[in-house]
């Protein structure tokens, strides 16, 4: 089964709400790795490491966001890296 690594780039009211914690709760609930973190413009972003299924469901999700979330736009390129866990990292 192929794996693929996407990177995103989610835009909108993202940041105060949760979103990196909720982000790496459903990571975790399917089994994807990878990392997620706030940007200083207001931004989040992620990678996201699976099976191309797995990705496009967390994809799906983060189109949603957490209840709280008002998701504008989510950007997604093709990422490259081998991750073994989901990580919050540090605002960048």
């Amino acid at each position: 089964m192929a794996i693929v690594t996407k990177q995103l780039r989610i835009t909108g009211r993202v940041q105060g709400v949760g979103f990196r914690f909720y982000t790496e709760r459903k990571a975790r609930e399917l089994g994807v790795t990878g990392w997620v973190r706030n940007r200083r413009d207001g931004s989040v972003e992620a990678v996201v490491q699976g099976t191309s299924g797995t990705v496009e469901t967390m994809i799906a999700w983060a189109r949603r966001g957490p209840p709280s979330a008002v998701v504008a736009e989510v950007r997604v390129t093709d990422a490259t890296g081998d991750f073994v866990t989901f990580e919050a990292w540090p605002t960048e």
